[in-house]
């Protein structure tokens, strides 16, 4: 199975942003206590990865995540053979969230799908490095962004699922 890259973040406001062309390193743990990092060194084809910065944003992201891992992850579709995908899931637990890491964790390793968690990078850090390389200034909206094996952003979108969204990132993979 591959991985998608989606994460979960509880965002702090009224940042200033730019963005660049790379994905800033972020290191988070599995499941299992694997430790990864991303983007991954010698990543074979693109990775996926989804953040939601804020519990308003969450909900948003949760209509994304079984359409997402169905095509990307599980292969479901008509072109889902003919790329190489990562997909991560990754909540990030930042500022005074950081204290609900642990129990999150916990409670995700009690319940999760096996099949899921495989595909789940839990992070406790600092948001202000990834709000600023990718220019995430909506608290409320979960972002997307595909990378290459070199960890460079070659799409993006945001807000709400749809399925012209859930396509367009398909058809960059399948570049």
């Amino acid at each position: 199975m591959r991985a998608t890259l989606l994460s979960f973040t509880l965002l702090t406001v009224g940042m200033a942003t730019a963005q660049t062309d790379r994905f800033p390193p972020l290191t988070g743990e599995t499941s299992d206590g694997r430790s990864v990092t991303l983007p991954a060194a010698g990543a074979k084809g693109y990775t996926l990865v989804g953040l939601a910065f804020s519990q308003k944003a969450s909900p948003l992201l949760e209509e994304w995540a079984e359409p997402a891992f169905l095509r990307f992850v599980a292969k479901h579709g008509l072109f889902a053979d003919t790329y190489e995908a990562d997909v991560w899931f990754i909540p990030m637990f930042v500022g005074g969230n950081k204290v609900a890491y642990e129990p999150s964790l916990k409670k995700f390793r009690k319940s999760a799908d096996p099949e899921v968690a495989e595909h789940v990078l839990f992070f406790q850090g600092e948001l202000a490095p990834f709000q600023l390389a990718l220019g995430m200034e909506n608290e409320n909206i979960p972002y997307f962004f595909v990378l290459d094996a070199e960890g460079r952003i070659v799409h993006r979108t945001e807000g709400t699922y749809s399925l012209e969204k859930l396509d367009a990132i398909e058809e960059r993979l399948m570049e």
